[in-house]
């Protein structure tokens, strides 16, 4: 069955299936001490900065309470849209790992401003008053939209200037950077970024993430809070070496230009059809939409996907790696 329900239904591209293939050779030392983990850390300096210390890790929770463990004490704050990913889909996960308190703005467009922010940062120094110190975003955000440089630059100068922390949550940073054409440092370190969680089990890895500081003093204890957060992976060679084969080349661009293309592809044959209103611009590989029920009822009995508000019918469809025109134009004939 095909699906339009989440990047994470694709498979495996074939390139990086091969990596691991490849390192599944002879014996190799455990936990990250073997030549594919330096190799892909030597790629990602090349990206982000000779003096980054990747830190590898299982999956997109994991990489983000590894990611904010390092810069939070149980007093802090976190501040973040209410369509976040930390918010919505990680069931409690911040606040358990940090104790500290998640403080949600509403968006219409799950994009936060510098104004939104600033109407939330309060309380300093006040001791009955959680202290905001870590504002965290996802790019692209969970309504498919893409944060700019410029926004960028303007919350992180924003949060620096109340000694505060920006976590950029980049399980879909490759899908941002295709649509802006940037590239990934430009699009966080360069903003003023100051922890990146990054991702490659959306666009076509297997699984794993890697966490990326870019401040000196996250580095301090930051192997450790991967080993108690359960994120430490023993034969580690399986996991880095997907990340050497999926900056090769730029298969990660190649990836996220794709789906990204797949995405505007069908929104664009959909948006005129009658009954059917495209919710959020198309910035990356998601198209949200509202369409009748009895619609959403028919088109399940084919293909897979989310109701993402079932109050007024808006749904979420997500282009792949693998999705095909044959995906798009299948879809959208069942609408004809």
């Amino acid at each position: 069955m095909r699906s339009f329900a989440s990047d994470n239904n694709s498979g495996v591209h074939p390139a990086i299936m091969d990596a691991i293939v490849r390192a599944n050779k002879d014996h190799a030392i455990a936990y990250g001490d073997d030549d594919w983990t330096r190799q892909a850390g030597g790629r990602l300096k090349v990206i982000f900065g000779e003096d980054v210390e990747p830190c590898f890790v299982f999956n997109g929770t994991g990489s983000n309470m590894v990611a904010l463990q390092s810069m939070i004490r149980p007093f802090h704050s976190i501040i973040t849209t209410s369509t976040g990913h930390i918010n919505v889909d990680e069931c409690g996960a911040p606040s358990k790992f940090t104790s500290a308190m998640v403080k949600e703005i509403p968006t219409s467009d799950g994009k936060l401003t510098v104004d939104l922010i600033r109407s939330v940062l309060h309380g300093f120094g006040d001791q009955h008053h959680s202290q905001p110190k870590v504002i965290y975003l996802s790019q692209a955000t969970e309504l498919g939209t893409v944060y700019t440089s410029g926004e960028l630059e303007a919350i992180c100068d924003l949060a620096h200037s109340y000694d505060m922390y920006v976590h950029m949550d980049g399980s879909r940073l490759a899908n941002a950077c295709a649509y802006l054409d940037l590239s990934m440092a430009a699009l966080s370190r360069n903003c003023g970024i100051d922890v990146l969680s990054l991702g490659g089990t959306k666009n076509g890895m297997m699984m794993g993430e890697v966490v990326i500081p870019f401040r000196s003093e996250l580095n301090e204890y930051l192997k450790f809070y991967r080993k108690q957060s359960a994120q430490l992976y023993s034969k580690m060679r399986y996991h880095t070496a997907q990340f050497i084969t999926y900056f090769e080349n730029d298969l990660w661009l190649h990836n996220a230009r794709h789906a990204n293309a797949m995405a505007r592809l069908l929104a664009d044959k959909i948006k005129d059809l009658p009954d059917i209103h495209l919710t959020q611009k198309v910035e990356s590989n998601a198209i949200f939409l509202t369409m009748p029920k009895d619609t959403i009822d028919k088109m399940r009995q084919s293909y897979f996907f989310y109701t993402w508000n079932e109050e007024n019918n808006e749904i979420r469809l997500v282009c792949s790696w693998d999705t095909t025109e044959e995906d798009v134009n299948g879809f959208v004939s069942l609408l004809m």
